[in-house]
């Protein structure tokens, strides 16, 4: 059986172009013998492939093929054919060495993310990826932006195996419980890998932990999170344990959510910060807020895809159900940190209502389109709730105009349906594949399980969702 060895040397990451990538790769000393090529499917599971370190000049200019039938939400079998070409800016090396049954078999491994395109060299309408960068560039085009910058906030369970949400410690929020060193090795190895992150700690749940990455482009914090995911739950396997970002595990427990910082920048300078204005916000940063909230029933199928997401949904356990704003309030759906208040630098804002099952770059596209969207169109803020909103009455929350997000996946879905900003941010291929798919989703779920359980935890979720999230 293959066992792996940390790498403590530190490698070369950033690289520029092609032949950049290349100059690592031949370099013996770098011992790089494989590719492997990243990308994901509608869901957002990571898909990947390898390829000999030599075949990485024909993939850079010709692009490498697969089977895209197989993968869900891409094509039929009739079209089965696609390409992927990687990007030399995604070059990273895995930070240990893989060792065969025999003594002189070792090798290391880079990862690239890319491009995936037709035999004819378009780029494919199912790509994620490329679904988020067209909704960049229409920003860049019609907003006057250079960068959409996120930092998400990703939480997980540690378990001992993936049959079960056994708890593995007692801990709470910034109570340490267990494996605290299992999430500074993960850091230390994204660390050699060139992704910085910023804070971890326990979270409010037993056996809950989180890890913060230090935010970047959205592409790229795309692609990172992608990698975060991988790193966690290989350190955690290779503990003997199990990590899983399933969105709600274990009933009477806070679920795992994935807050998302943002804002919007040009020319080094960040967008949504005004010195004197409300909160430190410009009216930009105001008017993409207000966007966020006026479309986000129309985007919660896709930062909560899955039919557990909502089981966190629910009132009491900190995740937003409501539709607000404010600046203390972690009930909201939008939150305006203050810590390092009048900073240009720390200015965003934080939704949080997406969890870290979603398919990312989907989630970061219907974001920066719900709230450009209030840009465009100069929607007017409502005013912040700095309460809890749980304990507001029902004629106070009308006075404030707070709405409530779907309360089941079916919802989600056919609100998802009749909307234009999200038909239009992912495309018409991925839009419907994504309906078709969820649908079939609630379908399954309503055959398996009883309205008993419409805010519990049952045992198919259990069975469908731990062992793959």
């Amino acid at each position: 059986m293959a066992q792996t060895m940390v790498d403590k040397s530190f490698k070369a990451f950033g690289t520029r172009d092609e032949k950049d990538v290349l100059g690592i790769v031949r370099d013996p000393a770098s011992d790089v013998r494989f590719i492997r090529l990243i990308f994901p499917d509608i869901l957002g599971r990571q898909l990947d492939f390898s390829i000999p370190a030599s075949e990485l000049p024909t993939a850079f200019k010709e692009g490498k093929g697969f089977d895209g039938s197989s993968v869900a939400g891409f094509v039929r079998i009739e079209e089965s054919d696609l390409v992927m070409k990687p990007d030399p800016r995604t070059f990273r090396i895995l930070p240990w060495t893989y060792e065969g049954f025999a003594g002189d078999i070792r090798w290391r491994e880079a990862i690239m993310f890319g491009e995936i395109l037709t035999p004819d060299g378009a780029v494919y309408e199912g790509d994620s990826r490329a679904a988020l960068k067209r909704v960049l560039d229409r920003a860049r085009k019609e907003l006057r932006i250079d960068d959409f910058k996120c930092g998400p906030e990703l939480e997980f369970f540690i378990f001992p195996s993936s049959d079960a949400p056994a708890l593995t410690d007692v801990g709470g929020y910034f109570i340490s419980g267990r494996y605290g060193g299992i999430r500074k090795e993960v850091q230390l190895l994204l660390h050699r890998m060139g992704i910085a992150t910023e804070y971890d700690h326990h979270e409010a749940a037993h056996s809950q932990h989180e890890i913060d990455l230090r935010f970047e482009s959205a592409v790229d914090m795309a692609d990172t999170a992608m990698v975060f995911r991988y790193m966690v739950k290989k350190v955690c396997r290779m503990h003997g344990l199990y990590a899983t970002f399933m969105p709600k595990p274990i009933n009477g427990q806070n679920g795992s959510g994935m807050h998302v910082h943002q804002s919007l920048w040009r020319d080094g300078r960040n967008l949504f910060f005004e010195k004197n204005g409300p909160y430190h916000l410009s009216l930009l940063a105001r008017r993409y807020v207000a966007g966020l909230m006026t479309h986000a029933r129309e985007i919660s199928a896709v930062l909560s895809q899955w039919v557990n997401s909502y089981k966190r949904l629910i009132e009491g356990y900190e995740a937003p159900v409501y539709i607000a704003w404010g600046q203390r309030n972690r009930s909201a759906y939008v939150r305006v940190p203050e810590y390092q208040p009048g900073k240009e630098r720390a200015t965003r804002i934080e939704l949080r209502a997406a969890d870290p099952a979603c398919n990312i770059y989907l989630a970061f596209a219907v974001m920066l389109a719900a709230g450009a969207e209030g840009i465009r169109k100069k929607y007017d803020l409502v005013d912040p709730v700095e309460e809890n909103i749980y304990h507001m009455s029902g004629t106070r929350q009308k006075k404030f105009e707070i709405r409530i997000l779907p309360r089941d996946l079916e919802e989600a879905v056919r609100t998802m349906e009749k909307s234009a900003v999200v038909k239009d941010a992912l495309g018409e291929h991925i839009f419907a594949k994504l309906v078709a798919n969820k649908l079939k989703e609630v379908e399954e779920y309503g055959r398996n399980v009883s309205g008993e359980f419409d805010k519990q935890v049952s045992d198919y979720e259990i069975r469908r969702y731990l062992p793959v999230l």
